[in-house]
């Protein structure tokens, strides 16, 4: 035991230093400036959607927060992720090729949980109860992450202004190794970024674990975001810490100190886990907003968009693979990309139903509705994007 924690040890040392170099998603400086949008444009299409969804949920008798479907996913979500995770603490799984697997599934289990539980509970989706969707939203802090960090960087700054230059952090990668946005320079790496940038994708989870979460904690302490969404900074900042020494108690030192697997089979399964669950991560979030035909607003010389913020959200946002059930199942929906954009409260199941009324009333105000038609076509636009963007 004494040998592996002198392992562990080194372990820690060295795997900080290698997520240090090679983080690529950490919060960049943004820009404190108000931006507004003009909502006075369009402000039929806005009310006539409103009132045809609020339409549907008042005719179809269905609540707009979780069912069945949704508990059921969220208990199969969870299981994916513990139950491998206590088959080889336990030492049920003996085969280290089983293991690996394990560790694999681990990692779809991490992704699952971001996906289709934490995602509507942080958004307020899961339950009209706010105790609840804090409970369930406190899953991403279960897997390693934050969840008030990523409220302020997800629902605040990219819900808000996405893909607005310099207010949203997810086409703005500290670093300038990707260049996600076109208003942003151009460096002469970036004409190899459609090559490099799927092997970084799966690096993301493992730089939101060890760095991203505290200098973006300290990034929102800073100009004052904790504080203005009513976050105490200094109860903030113990939750921060304590919730990352329970991750790593439970799914590092745990396994290393007391079963028999080597502690170099334990690190690479906790790498493969997380590059898995970074990958697809990246993979369903990407297409969903770089892509060729969207659109990326500047503010640099102004303080306003020039667009109502519902068309706004259409024109920076496209669906993909809406017929395919069994991605839109594992994804919580966010290949409905559009509709949880324009109404983030409302629980993914619902998404499919509520897209044939967002379709049909963008079209009717002729207002684009992209939507590509399998998921390998919405990773080949986004590629095409990548390697336009790189020159």
């Amino acid at each position: 035991m004494v040998k592996n924690f002198k392992y562990l040890s080194y372990f820690f040392f060295i795997f900080t230093e290698l997520v240090i170099q090679i983080q690529f998603m950490s919060v960049a400086a943004m820009s404190r400036k108000v931006v507004r949008f003009k909502n006075n444009l369009h402000e039929e299409f806005n009310k006539t959607l409103n009132q045809r969804v609020n339409q549907y949920f008042k005719s179809s008798k269905n609540g707009r927060y979780a069912n069945w479907e949704m508990i059921t996913k969220t208990i199969f979500m969870f299981a994916l992720y513990f139950v491998p995770y206590f088959m080889f603490l336990l030492g049920i799984v003996e085969s280290i090729w089983i293991f690996y697997l394990m560790a694999f599934l681990m990692g779809l289990g991490k992704a699952g949980i971001g996906l289709s539980v934490m995602h509507d509970a942080n958004h307020g989706a899961y339950s009209r109860k706010k105790w609840v969707n804090n409970l369930v939203g406190y899953s991403l802090n279960l897997v390693g992450a934050n969840a008030t960090n990523w409220k302020i960087q997800h629902n605040v700054k990219h819900h808000t202004y996405t893909n607005v230059s310099g207010m949203d952090e997810d086409i703005s990668p500290k670093g300038g190794i990707l260049r996600f946005d076109p208003n942003s320079p151009v460096k002469p790496h970036h004409k190899w970024q459609h090559i490099y940038a799927w092997f970084l994708y799966g690096l993301m989870t493992m730089s939101w674990i060890v760095v991203k979460d505290f200098s973006q904690l300290a990034e929102y302490t800073k100009d004052g975001m904790l504080k203005k969404q009513t976050k105490s900074v200094t109860k903030a900042w113990i939750w921060l810490i304590l919730t990352k020494v329970f991750y790593y108690s439970y799914i590092l030192a745990l396994p290393i100190l007391f079963t028999s697997l080597p502690w170099y089979h334990i690190l690479l399964g906790f790498i493969l886990m997380h590059y898995v669950a970074g990958f697809s991560l990246a993979c369903i979030f990407q297409p969903a907003h770089v892509m060729e035909d969207h659109s990326f607003e500047s503010v640099e010389h102004t303080d306003t968009v020039e667009e109502n913020w519902a068309v706004h959200q259409l024109k920076t946002t496209c669906n993909f693979a809406q017929k395919n059930k069994v991605l839109s199942w594992f994804a919580g929906g966010l290949n409905y990309q559009i509709e949880h954009h324009l109404f983030p409260n409302i629980c993914h199941v619902h998404y499919r139903k509520i897209s044939k009324i967002v379709k049909a009333t963008a079209e009717e105000y002729n207002i684009p509705y992209r939507s590509y038609p399998t998921f390998m076509s919405a990773l080949v636009s986004h590629g095409k994007m990548l390697h336009s963007l790189g020159r």
